[in-house]
């Protein structure tokens, strides 16, 4: 089973582009984040026609994540758990049923800029929140993971110019330690699992020439509970895609599980 997640940076603008990314990379799974739509907005159908289900969790103008799966979904839940305030798009979980059952988390971390402050301070209680989500999933003992967009520069070696982003919310340390204890949980961040070393990314900015420089930062992240991990056969960055037109500033990260 091919997983990806896809920041796509808005389903009005980026239809064709994620259904040409569709047809060429096959992934029986695509976890969607920043569709930007409301649910009834979001042109189901298109997917619908290339065998796909289709759930999302939509919010007019911002956020909003969604899942397409080759497979039956079942069990589909909406919103991070811990505050039921929050009017934000950002969560989505549902369980994919193939060889195995693995429960799919599709989330949209909050950006959190200007650090400090209080969209800081929202990051920070949302990633409280994740970590307790991410308990539960461990003691479930059942194939799971988490992915999205997190917003997260786990390491200096993540960004081509770490010492751009010191004082970002995105890499400030704060933020990278709450990564590190849901990490810690007992989590495989994917990518890393198989891939070494600088160089990789998933987002280049549309600013200041970022993809011709290949100015970017790895904040695309796959976390995979063990009994996942176990199950995992491959993992890749499909980077090409950032040079198309109309391109979204992320790529699409996936993984390959054996179930």
């Amino acid at each position: 089973m091919k997983i990806a997640t896809f920041n796509i940076n808005g389903i009005k603008a980026r239809h064709q582009a994620l259904s040409d990314w569709l047809d060429e990379a096959q992934p029986d799974v695509a976890l969607l984040q920043e569709i930007k739509s409301v649910d009834e907005g979001f042109p189901r159908e298109m997917f619908e026609d290339k065998g796909y289900n289709v759930e999302t969790h939509g919010q007019k103008g911002f956020n909003g994540v969604a899942i397409l799966s080759k497979y039956p979904l079942e069990d589909v839940t909406r919103g991070l758990p811990g505050d039921d305030e929050d009017e934000q798009a950002r969560w989505i979980e549902a369980t994919v049923v193939g060889k195995r059952a693995v429960r799919l988390c599709g989330l949209y971390l909050p950006n959190g800029n200007p650090a400090p402050g209080p969209k800081y301070d929202y990051k920070l209680s949302w990633m409280e929140r994740l970590k307790a989500r991410a308990e539960a999933l461990l003691e479930s003992e059942e194939p799971a993971l988490m992915a999205g967009d997190y917003n997260v520069i786990p390491q200096s070696e993540d960004a081509a110019k770490p010492e751009q982003w010191t004082e970002d919310a995105l890499y400030r340390p704060e933020t990278r330690a709450a990564f590190r204890r849901i990490l810690n949980l007992g989590f495989t961040e994917a990518f890393r699992a198989r891939v070494q070393g600088p160089g990789h990314y998933s987002f280049w900015d549309y600013q200041a020439g970022a993809w011709q420089k290949n100015n970017g930062i790895r904040i695309d992240h796959l976390l995979l509970t063990p009994q996942a991990a176990d199950m995992m056969t491959g993992c890749g960055i499909d980077k090409e895609i950032r040079d198309r037109e109309k391109p979204s500033d992320h790529v699409p990260v996936w993984i390959e599980l054996d179930a």
